[in-house]
């Protein structure tokens, strides 16, 4: 018995090396050029969601005739403001997109509410764009102009039809779920025919492709 585990153990100690030698000199496994490849950012067409406040300094009266209970002005106006977008980025710094947006806006009782709509075309430039430990441009501080057509109903209070402008900073951050970004803008506005300036404070949600 004693001389059966003897060469056993004599069996292990002479294998043992020649299975360590064995493991060192296998080649290592390639990667399978198959296999699909992430990006960590995506990056190309997207669409949007923003939602936030718009508030107006002040709500001129278009046709005082037919409003005559609202004065020359309501004062200033504000309420809630939703919007979508779709569009493209053309490198980690520049997007451009379309839009449409609406809110509504309450002034003084005599003037009452009213409803704002617009539509148009957006330009981003990030003139900040901050690398995670991989060398991805994650977080990004932008400025954006915006411009395009606008309708207000009821019509002839505030406007009818009008020419929507805005623009202002932000920030945007690329989330760990690849497609998602969030961020935060702040925008100048101004309808142009109605002669009203206002400000827009609004949250961004972005799914890209």
């Amino acid at each position: 018995m004693n001389k059966t585990r003897t060469l056993a153990l004599l069996a292990a100690a002479l294998l043992l090396p020649a299975l360590a030698r064995a493991q060192e000199a296998a080649p290592t496994l390639q990667e399978d050029p198959r296999a699909a490849r992430f990006r960590d950012v995506e990056r190309g067409f997207f669409v949007g969601f923003e939602a936030g406040y718009l508030g107006l300094l002040d709500t001129p009266v278009a046709d005082p005739a037919a409003y005559p209970g609202a004065g020359t002005s309501g004062g200033a106006a504000g309420g809630v403001l939703v919007g979508i977008n779709a569009g493209i980025e053309i490198g980690p710094r520049i997007a451009l997109s379309l839009f449409a947006l609406g809110g509504n806006q309450k002034a003084d009782s005599s003037y009452g509410a009213f409803g704002v709509f617009a539509g148009g075309a957006d330009l981003r430039v990030a003139f900040l764009a901050l690398r995670d430990k991989n060398g991805d441009s994650r977080f990004l501080v932008y400025a954006h102009a915006r411009g395009g057509y606008a309708l207000s109903t009821p019509e002839g209070l505030f406007g009818t039809n009008d020419i929507f402008v805005g623009g202002g900073p932000g920030i945007e951050y690329f989330t760990r779920l690849r497609h998602f970004s969030i961020g935060i803008a702040a925008d100048y506005v101004r309808f142009i025919d109605a002669g009203a300036n206002g400000y827009a404070v609004y949250p961004t949600v972005r799914y890209s492709f």
